[in-house]
């Protein structure tokens, strides 16, 4: 609520706790930060902690010294004085900015004031936390992708690019893979087809947790079970931890299936199918119907 001062959250919540643990040694009870003595300070002019302190120090004197006269105060002037400081609490432009920004916005809005109207402030936040979160996670995974790519034709002819296309997949995971997107990428994986090598190009991933990299070893291990064998290129050192936690690198690496670039994977891949004999099938393959067609009359 405050302008161009500094203000550390942090620092308030670790001296509240810290007065909430002694504070029960001397018969006390745990308290926290009010937001309606803190607008009241605030729209009146506060500007240090000493406002807050000074709010305190009256508060302690009118309980001590004070306490039969307030409580004539009738009930009605109090819950006046109330609704006025949350009137003012309120910014009204900064309300419609929040409807306006999106839906997942407004939505929050909504069910947070709908909550502390129903239930109280702390459930209400807890509700509105819970929800921001989850639909920040849905954002975030959305970012995730993973696109086929077509290979890079470098060395390779004409004829042999067209080969290796037809027994070679490649595809590059962009964006964060963790556990709410890993889902989307399972499927994806498993549904590849009438290949027999895939790579994976992980330079772009941004980050990975644990659920992302045991969804991938276990897309690894369902590829490998029908005799496709999976290659990683670009593997981040930020990435090698998670990833060798679950037992990922060691797959990889006990066959030499991690390679740093792209194109080593590509003729890693290349050497796969000539030495089980995959390519030279197809290239005598290609070669007969190349001899058929031209000994065919026109």
């Amino acid at each position: 609520m405050t302008v161009g001062q500094q203000h550390d959250p942090d620092r308030e919540l670790f001296g509240q706790g810290l007065a909430n643990i002694a504070a029960p040694l001397f018969g006390g009870v745990p308290a926290t930060g009010a937001i309606a003595r803190t607008a009241v300070n605030v729209r009146t002019g506060a500007s240090s902690r000493l406002a807050a302190l000074t709010h305190a120090a009256i508060l302690a004197v009118i309980v001590f010294a004070a306490a039969p006269l307030v409580s004539k105060i009738p009930l009605a002037a109090l819950a006046g004085v109330l609704l006025a400081t949350a009137i003012r609490m309120v910014e009204v432009g900064s309300l419609r900015a929040m409807l306006k920004a999106t839906r997942s916005d407004a939505l929050i809005l909504v069910l947070t004031a709908v909550a502390t109207l129903a239930l109280d402030l702390v459930y209400a936040v807890i509700i509105g936390l819970v929800v921001a979160g989850a639909l920040a996670l849905r954002a975030v995974a959305k970012q995730a992708r993973f696109d086929q790519v077509p290979l890079d034709r470098g060395d390779h002819t004409a004829e042999e690019h067209a080969l290796l296309a037809e027994h070679i997949i490649a595809y590059r995971v962009d964006g964060p893979l963790f556990f709410a997107a890993a889902h989307r990428f399972l499927l994806e994986m498993t549904e590849v087809a009438d290949v027999r090598v895939v790579i994976l190009r992980m330079s772009r991933v941004s980050t990975m947790d644990a659920t992302g990299a045991l969804v991938l070893k276990d897309a690894v291990q369902k590829l490998n079970r029908r005799g496709i064998v999976v290659l990683t290129s670009g593997i981040r050192p930020g990435q090698r931890q998670v990833l060798d936690s679950v037992g990922v690198l060691d797959l990889l690496q006990l066959e030499g299936r991690e390679y740093t670039t792209t194109p080593e994977a590509i003729h890693g891949a290349r050497d796969h199918l000539e030495r089980t004999g995959v390519l030279l099938a197809a290239r005598k393959s290609a070669r007969n119907a190349t001899e058929m067609k031209e000994e065919t009359p026109r």
